[in-house]
């Protein structure tokens, strides 16, 4: 069924009365060009009483206003040649138009507002989470979560396998199938997304439809939100800027209406960027007006720090596989470490880092009757090795599987990387934006290096 907004109701409901008005005028000397319009008419009429249907309470009394209109439309196509016929049905379609736009005004409720969630990867939920908590709170909204698909790529950059992980998301997320939305009748007053990337990452990619640049087109507010935390840094130390400013020129930021990001200061580093990549690129306009992007993009925070910051680890829910390795035989629980490896890690250092997680296991494992080792790799790993590194592919998968079926320690591949967080007692691995989270916890943090040898 198509959305309609009551301001699109009242805007019909008066081309009605315009099209009633030209009848006279327009029977008589041309009766073929009105035959249409009062086909079209008539169509429209019976959408809209159709629509009401569907309402609470299916206002019955515009329905039969719309159900005489129709008829009386009908009554003036057949004499359009009797001016007579014409001028009295006219009458009494001006008497229902009147009535059906004083119930428009008057019985309608006010438009609600219609947003989307449109997240890809479960694990990266938390980066919208407490704005769809918010929207869904709002009584005069109607806030749903679309889980899109995605697909791994082939080093050729072809799609090979699809992804769609609706069935990941915490059982208080209501999720609505992807094909069971019509975006193109709906247009959502605000879609959020997550992912920035559209055709531009080498490993993965939403389903095209799913581009920012295609869904801007659906909606008056595409908003995106960064699936990702980065270390603060300061607006004037250039050096460090240049190690980031490729996320201030992705697609979602670039074609999004508003973009929010985690702080005033990562604000007008993307304000700062993006215009000076949007001259580079040769575009002008918006995408270089400073008080334009000053309004586009917004410091007001990262929803990951939100739900960080509100979850407390007595409520958190403890698989009983971790649990068998987290107690001590007297019923205490071991220290847990947080071992955190990232996809840069690995495409950077190669066998090498493979080497240094095997070196980190055999020092945990030694140590593995007062520590638990929480091993959380990044979510798309092996995606991006096969992809881009397809000659340790395998041999990184030969690493976890041992560690995996060892048993002694923690792996931990669910879509909730803030209970990881939550749960433990201290972080060690790569620089990652897991580490800005981390770090809101107060607990310790230490990054591992790859030429030197791990030692607790």
């Amino acid at each position: 069924m198509e959305r309609y907004r009551k301001a699109e109701l009242q805007q019909m409901a008066a081309t009605f009365v315009k099209v009633n008005e030209s009848v006279m005028k327009t029977a008589v000397t041309n009766p073929a060009d009105l035959t249409e319009l009062l086909t079209q008419c008539q169509e429209s009429a019976i959408l809209m009483g159709t629509y009401f249907e569907t309402l609470e309470g299916g206002y019955p009394e515009l329905v039969k206003l719309l159900e005489d209109y129709c008829e009386n439309l009908y009554q003036i196509s057949i004499h359009l040649a009797d001016a007579e016929i014409c001028r009295k049905l006219s009458k009494k379609v001006q008497k229902e138009l009147t009535g059906l736009q004083s119930g428009i005004r008057q019985k309608l409720p006010e438009d609600r507002k219609e947003v989307l969630f449109l997240p890809y990867k479960a694990s990266m939920w938390d980066s919208l989470e407490s704005i769809w908590k918010a929207e869904k709170e709002n009584p005069d909204c109607d806030a749903y979560v679309i889980p899109i698909p995605y697909y791994d790529k082939n080093p050729d950059g072809s799609f090979y396998k699809e992804h769609y992980e609706g069935n990941l998301y915490p059982n208080y997320v209501p999720i609505t199938r992807y094909d069971a939305y019509d975006f193109e009748s709906r247009r959502p007053d605000t879609i959020y997304i997550h992912n920035p990337y559209d055709n531009a990452n080498y490993v993965t990619s939403v389903h095209p439809f799913f581009y920012a640049g295609n869904l801007r087109k659906y909606t008056e507010q595409l908003v995106y939100v960064p699936y990702f935390v980065l270390e603060e840094t300061d607006p004037e130390d250039q050096e460090a800027i240049d190690k980031i400013k490729h996320f201030c020129f992705l697609p979602g930021v670039i074609y999004a209406h508003k973009v929010i990001v985690q702080s005033e200061r990562m604000r007008q580093i993307y304000v700062n960027e993006y215009q000076k990549a949007a001259r580079v690129h040769g575009l002008s306009g918006e995408h270089t007006d400073r008080r334009f992007l000053e309004k586009k993009i917004l410091g007001l925070g990262s929803p990951k720090f939100d739900k960080l910051m509100n979850m407390r680890r007595e409520e958190l829910e403890i698989p009983k596989e971790w649990q068998k390795i987290i107690r001590k035989p007297d019923g205490n629980s071991k220290k847990i470490v947080f071992y955190n490896t990232t996809i840069a890690a690995l495409l950077q250092h190669n066998e090498e880092q493979i080497r240094k997680i095997e070196q980190v296991f055999k020092t945990f494992y030694e140590r593995r009757e007062r520590i638990a080792l929480l091993w959380r790799p990044h979510p798309l790993t092996e995606s991006t090795l096969f992809s881009m590194r397809p000659q340790i592919w395998k041999e990184y998968q030969a690493v976890k599987e041992k560690y995996i079926d060892a048993g002694w320690g923690i792996y931990d591949d669910t879509p909730d990387i803030d209970r990881a967080v939550i749960v433990s007692d201290a972080y060690y691995g790569d620089p990652s934006s897991v580490v800005q989270m981390y770090q809101k916890t107060g607990k310790p943090v230490m990054i591992q290096n790859v030429e030197v040898e791990t030692e607790l």
